[in-house]
């Protein structure tokens, strides 16, 4: 009777160390990138990428044209981030860097690769800050990354005042900045909120060369006018005419809540107070109290 065989490991550690030295390197590459804007060229080796990752199989075809072939050219992602693929697939480990590492998540993303997905999707719940999350917010929302989203919406409902402040929640896609402005748990003033907003706006109309109104017009619903007092709606309104931000009927909702001081008066006016809401005289007559 035959004696069954037995599998045996080495070392792991000098077996990736040798191959990590495989990545970028001239020797034995039978294929050539072009990464990024920068253009950087790329070596590799198609049948490691072929076996490891579907994307580079289909990418690559079954075999290399005759003579040199030409570089394969992927402008969209960085050089960083795509040497950063290039590891985890030449090794099954990656070193992540916070300034990169959604870069190389929006690649492996796009590449099919979810084990580094995963391990970028933990990487950055760990590293996440008031800098990054708006960041963070808008590649959950273009790659439908549920998880990541409510962890960022979670955060900057914590430190919304300190977000609201930063670069990054000036460039979210109206799409990406919804789920905030829909949100009852923003630690942050209305007064505040829309400030915020319109800033939001112009930064998006000096972009899209498009008009500020029609760059809020997606988002703008979502603010809570009538949680304004009525000197502050005054302001709003005076403010609103010289640059339009607000549709004017939403303006006149939140004026028909204080007429008849019932947070119900106009269905589609929202008068629910947020985390953040400094209190008002009249809130006390709004029927839809902070919950």
């Amino acid at each position: 009777m035959e004696t069954p065989g037995l599998v045996v490991h080495g070392e792991a550690e000098p077996f990736s160390t040798a191959l990590r030295s495989l990545v970028n390197n001239r020797l034995y590459s039978d294929v050539r990138f072009v990464v990024g804007q920068e253009r950087q060229e790329v070596f590799a080796h198609r049948c490691l990428l072929a076996c490891r990752c579907n994307f580079f199989q289909r990418l690559l075809g079954q075999e290399p044209g005759p003579g040199v072939p030409s570089p394969v050219v992927l402008s969209t992602v960085p050089a960083e981030a795509f040497l950063a693929v290039l590891e985890f697939l030449y090794t099954n480990s990656i070193k992540l860097q916070r300034h990169s590492v959604l870069e190389v998540l929006t690649a492996a993303v796009e590449y099919g690769l979810e084990e580094l997905r995963e391990l970028c999707l933990e990487f950055v719940v760990k590293v996440l800050d008031v800098e990054l999350v708006c960041e963070a917010l808008q590649v959950a929302v273009t790659f439908g990354l549920g998880p990541l989203q409510e962890h960022c919406i979670a955060f900057i409902e914590a430190h919304s005042q300190e977000t609201l402040r930063t670069r990054g929640f000036l460039e979210l896609s109206a799409p990406a900045l919804l789920p905030l402005l829909r949100s009852d748990n923003l630690c942050v003033d209305e007064a505040e909120l829309v400030l915020a907003a319109r800033s939001w706006a112009r930064v998006g109309a000096a972009v899209l060369e498009r008009p500020v109104a029609e760059v809020a017009a997606p988002v703008v619903r979502e603010l809570r006018l009538a949680l304004l007092a009525p000197a502050e709606l005054s302001a709003l309104e005076e403010q609103n005419r010289r640059e339009p931000l607000i549709p004017v009927e939403q303006i006149v909702e939140a004026w028909k809540c204080h007429a008849l001081r019932r947070g119900d008066a106009a269905r589609d006016a929202p008068c629910r107070r947020r985390r953040g809401t400094l209190p008002r005289e009249h809130h006390r007559f709004l029927d839809l109290p902070f919950k």
